[in-house]
């Protein structure tokens, strides 16, 4: 099995927390976005991931690019990076890994998490994944046969013809096959409307010409596209994972009282303080006299006499204030 991840886009909705990193390395939950996405891929297939191909910028730099690495390494699989420079769709930015679209093969977009119950059914010649959602309006959707077979790619319908939204995670038995239609579409030049090569036009093609996709339908969908989103995924998440060991053996909580579920990474100090729900703190941060609840607080900060909640800060943050939402990206210093 292989997988595609494209992720080189700038993250704009989450600035400033994606000024210093790309977004899908962002933390839920103590790891980044991108690693909690191919370890549940790697789950729901139930196979050996074999490769993991990155699509990014250039300019994302080494460091970056080396933490990617591990990240595919650290489920067993070989790690690449492949760049796009120019944003010209989702068809162009997988076509930058073709050459790991053979045979069994995942594309999977990087800016989105998911729950599942189902064992994806590598048997299936193309499962695109989809959740049911209320108002299928401000999403692509799939319609479907009796026999539960797409039959329809529909982009933002004004009329409910379905409730299954795509969510950005595809399944290929045949990755060549697709290879080959995305191929089609740059080699002719078939952009839609806003100038750029898109999957969908693709996947229709395939199905034009025999080619079963069905869907695979999560349980949950989680969005990561800005602040209030990502928070809410790291309380999600904290609940998918509570039963798991969350805080770090070198945390330090002092004169504190912690309500799970709560993440502490290493080395961690809490005082006098409380913590929780939902709350996820990075490695070496120092949180004194403060009270805390849903919040995302990364690596290296120190937060005193804050009243948080609902709130991100970034790493290398140094924050003593009152009640507040806040959005603080890396390097900060903030003294109310």
């Amino acid at each position: 099995m292989n997988i595609i991840i494209p992720m080189a886009g700038m993250g704009k909705r989450m600035r400033p927390h994606t000024l210093t990193i790309p977004k899908p390395l962002v933390p839920i939950a103590g790891k980044p976005i991108v690693q909690r996405l191919v370890e549940d891929i790697a789950k729901v297939c139930g196979s050996e991931v074999d490769k993991i191909g990155f699509i990014i910028k250039s300019s994302f730099g080494k460091e970056i690019e080396e933490s990617l690495i591990n990240i595919a390494e650290s489920v067993g699989a070989k790690g690449s990076i492949h760049y796009q420079e120019e944003a010209l769709g989702t068809a162009h930015a997988i076509m930058c890994a073709k050459d790991l679209l053979d045979g069994n093969s995942v594309v999977a977009f990087a800016d989105t998490l998911f729950k599942a119950d189902f064992k994806l059914d590598t048997s299936e010649e193309g499962i695109i994944w989809t959740q049911k959602v209320d108002d299928p309006s401000a999403f692509g959707v799939v319609k479907v046969n009796d026999d539960n077979v797409i039959t329809d790619f529909i982009e933002k319908p004004d009329t409910p013809v379905s409730n299954l939204a795509i969510i950005g995670i595809y399944y290929f038995q045949k990755g060549e096959d697709l290879r080959k239609e995305l191929q089609y579409l740059l080699d002719n030049d078939i952009k839609d409307a806003g100038g750029e090569f898109q999957i969908t036009v693709a996947l229709e093609n395939m199905k034009a010409k025999g080619v079963k996709l069905r869907p695979g339908t999560v349980t949950e969908w989680l969005d990561c596209g800005n602040k209030d989103a990502t928070v809410y995924t790291n309380q999600r998440y904290l609940e998918f994972i509570k039963d798991e060991e969350l805080i770090s053996l070198s945390a330090n909580v002092e004169n504190s009282v912690i309500i799970p579920p709560v993440y502490l990474g290493d080395n961690v100090s809490i005082k006098n303080s409380v913590v929780g729900p939902h709350v996820s703190i990075g490695d070496n941060t120092e949180v004194h006299d403060s009270r805390i609840s849903n919040s995302i607080i990364q690596k290296n900060s120190n937060i005193t006499e804050a009243q948080l909640k609902n709130s991100m800060l970034g790493s290398f943050v140094l924050y003593q204030g009152a009640a507040k939402d806040l959005s603080i990206g890396d390097y900060n210093k903030v003294i109310e």
